[in-house]
């Protein structure tokens, strides 16, 4: 099943490993600065601010360096669910393959599709971070889940990595038989940075005519104003997995205009919600973005969007993503089961 439209391609070619985006900084010899840059080229390394940023944020995201004894860790994903397939497909876009892993519960028949959008900011993650969310829904709602490794900010940013989330769906609607899917029931899903990038989706799938049944969204950012909501006021400044000052960076690293704060496929709060699909919302009120997904959920309520809230008491951004931490991770992925069936018969 994974190798349907994999064959002959290297890991180089996924369109997440490509370092030739728009925003990538490079300086021009005919540049009338570019002494002044040559010099400080010679004084620190990188040059730009950006990529200063980024490396650090990177390494320390995939714990480079840590040593941890292997007893604290949970048990990972392919211990909790080995009935659950993974396999690799390499989607095709305009930009080149894209690298999703697909994760399928067994058994027959053609089985709903969901994609699976991981977080990390938009400048960092990949869907091998997020495997337990994944098979954990793939196993426990009988649904095909494809997770897409889509292209980073600020090499690439805004729109290219929802370009590559609406290429893989396009591909789920047109291809999504091929690896056992249903392509008349798509559901979309994403953590974070991934939850806004799944919430703009049915706004920008209603263009491209992809039907899409219901929208899970973990922890989302769905209004890139988000200083103006008081939970944020309160409790980023000193967050601890996320925080004001890496939201900024974030934010600036993804959307390089203060327009783009604005558009609906960045923003999709501020969008045209009527016809949106069914919702559900998770969200813990120790997260800055509590409120934020609030005011989207009330948004959506007053569009005539049938919504579910679950907010986790105490709980903090991400707070799903380890099992037998927390007793909310199994109630969050309670309301998931108990949102589905609903909206997959709709």
């Amino acid at each position: 099943m994974g190798d349907i439209d994999n064959r002959g391609a290297a890991p180089s070619d996924f369109v997440d490993a490509r370092a030739d985006g728009p925003g990538v900084v490079r300086v021009f010899e005919d540049d009338p600065a570019a002494p002044f840059y040559r010099l400080l080229s010679k004084l620190r390394a990188p040059v730009a601010m950006r990529d200063m940023m980024m490396a650090p944020v990177r390494a320390c995201y995939r714990g480079e360096g840590l040593a941890i004894d292997p007893a604290e860790l949970p048990p990972g994903a392919a211990q909790l669910y080995p009935q659950v397939s993974v396999s690799t497909l390499a989607v095709p876009s305009d930009a080149g393959p894209i690298r999703c892993e697909c994760y399928a519960p067994p058994g027959d028949g053609p089985k709903p599709l969901m994609l699976y959008v991981h977080g990390g900011g938009f400048v960092v993650g990949r869907s091998e971070d997020t495997a337990y969310v994944t098979s954990r829904i793939a196993a426990e709602n009988n649904v095909i889940v494809v997770s897409v490794n889509y292209r980073w900010a600020p090499e690439w940013p805004f729109p290219a990595g929802l370009d590559d989330c609406m290429a893989v769906l396009r591909w789920m609607r047109d291809r999504g038989a091929d690896i056992g899917g249903d392509a008349s029931r798509i559901l979309v899903c994403g953590d974070s940075a991934g939850g806004n990038l799944a919430a703009a989706a049915p706004l920008r799938g209603r263009e491209e005519r992809i039907s899409i049944l219901a929208a899970v969204l973990l922890c989302p950012v769905t209004d890139f104003h988000f200083e103006e909501f008081p939970s944020f006021e309160r409790l980023a400044p000193t967050g601890v997995v996320i925080d004001a000052a890496f939201m900024g960076f974030a934010r600036g690293a993804y959307l390089t205009k203060l327009e783009q704060w604005r558009n609906p496929w960045a923003s999709p709060a501020l969008g045209d919600l009527n016809g949106y699909p069914r919702t559900l919302l998770v969200s813990g009120t120790a997260d800055p973005l509590v409120d934020d997904n609030r005011a989207f959920a009330d948004r959506l309520t007053a569009a005539g969007v049938e919504v579910t809230h679950f907010i986790g008491e105490a709980m903090p951004h991400g707070f799903y993503f380890f099992p037998g931490i927390l007793k909310e991770t199994d109630a969050a992925f309670a309301a998931i089961a108990k949102f589905l069936p609903a909206a997959l018969q709709a």
